[in-house]
């Protein structure tokens, strides 16, 4: 094909310019084959991301039941003290997240309490830029995960993202995560498979980003295959999985439950991935919350409580730890639509065999606020970099620009 017909057709996909996008389709395509290849158990420790995209009510998740602020602040969406379930005498989980709580009982889910960020946006996507790359300072074009990537210089499937565009979190300056859709591909029109073949066959002269587009372009085709392959394995989903409640919003393009159920099959596999992200949308509750939130925390609960017990019941799933966290929470008081509009900080889960289950953190006050909204009493980069460094073992403030972060006990020795 002549190069410059080639390098058209990459500018009139997008491919070219989009460095992380190259990196993912190259990078799915050779995380899934060595996975059916070897078929070994997966690294040592992996870390599972799980986004709630829309900023999540955190104080009708993890409820201060026995706080009269809490009910005058918000009579209408309050929980009574007989509806939640308890976790100690002041602090309940939302009844939605049985499964969860089956989870606090077992000692594999600790809550870390107030978590948030110096000088809060209550801007959706500045907010959760904040989250992804550690910075809440000023804006920068890296992810925390997408530093630790460069510093080890990994090659894209140590990171991979079941989300329809790589998130932030996963791109770095020198390497990039995998992302990949569960749907099929959709190929443009006037554009064959072997077209597409073509055009990701190696030409001299070229430069090294149009070379990257183009290899993915290639792979385009070998990763439905190869995704295809996974998910009629013979491990075939339930019911649960295939019948799941569409992702709402921003967040992955399918149920977390799918989206979870793939993370494991690729642990069974064996494949060579440290970092996996998942996300669920639809969080942003500013009207008729409480039936909202309920059917979006029962997902979540679900998809949750049947990952963390198949990783049970395999030495593969033995050093998974999963993080779960939102954008920002909500404002202490409701708003008139029967809703909650956006507000500051929240509670993180953390999950997994090894986690150090309980509360960690203090609960923020409900009547010493900033302007109505909670004060946090957790940095969120506590959170990552406790992670960092006992799932990923590597120096927190070499990925946090340079923040030293408090240890949480959050994984137990």
């Amino acid at each position: 094909m002549d190069p410059l017909t080639r390098r058209t057709f990459l500018l009139a996909s997008g491919a070219v310019g989009g460095g992380a996008l190259a990196a993912a389709g190259l990078g799915i395509a050779e995380l899934l084959a060595k996975g059916d290849k070897d078929g070994e158990p997966g690294p040592a420790d992996t870390l599972v991301i799980v986004t709630l995209y829309g900023g999540n009510d955190g104080l009708n998740t993890v409820i201060p039941y026995a706080d009269p602020a809490y009910h005058s602040a918000r009579p209408e969406l309050a929980y009574a003290p007989e509806e939640v379930l308890h976790l100690d005498g002041v602090l309940g989980l939302n009844p939605a997240l049985g499964g969860l709580k089956r989870l606090w009982d077992d000692k594999r889910l600790a809550v870390v309490l107030g978590v948030g960020y110096p000088r809060p946006d209550r801007s959706h996507f500045r907010s959760m830029d904040i989250w992804q790359t550690a910075s809440p300072d000023a804006p920068i074009r890296t992810g925390w995960v997408g530093r630790w990537l460069d510093g080890i210089q990994a090659s894209p499937e140590a990171a991979v993202s079941f989300e329809p565009v790589l998130p932030p979190l996963l791109a770095g300056e020198t390497r990039a995560g995998a992302s990949v859709t569960l749907g099929a591909p959709q190929l443009p029109a006037g554009i064959s498979a072997e077209m597409v073949r073509a055009l990701g066959r190696e030409q001299r002269g070229e430069d090294v980003l149009q070379a990257r587009a183009a290899t993915a372009l290639h792979d385009f085709l070998r990763v439905d295959g190869l995704i295809r392959r996974v998910r009629e394995s013979d491990q075939p989903f339930e019911a649960g999985e295939a019948g799941h409640l569409p992702a709402t919003g921003t967040g992955g393009e399918t149920s977390l439950a799918t989206q979870l159920a793939l993370v494991h099959r690729c642990i069974e596999a064996g494949v060579p991935t440290r970092v996996y992200s998942v996300s669920l949308g639809g969080f942003d509750t500013h009207a008729d919350e409480r039936p909202a939130q309920e059917r979006l925390l029962k997902e979540v609960d679900g998809a949750l409580a049947m990952f963390m017990d198949r990783l049970a019941t395999s030495p593969a799933g033995r050093n998974v730890t999963v993080v779960v966290y939102s954008e920002f929470g909500r404002r202490v008081r409701a708003n008139a639509s029967d809703g909650t509009d956006h507000g500051t900080a929240g509670p993180v889960f953390v999950l997994g065999p090894r986690v150090a289950g309980g509360f960690h953190g203090e609960q923020p006050s409900l009547t010493d606020l900033d302007d109505g909204d909670l004060k946090a009493t957790t940095d969120f980069r506590d959170v990552f970099g406790t992670l960092l460094a006992s799932v990923l073992h590597a120096d927190p403030a070499r990925y946090l620009e340079g923040y030293q972060p408090k240890p949480l006990s959050l994984l137990a020795l």
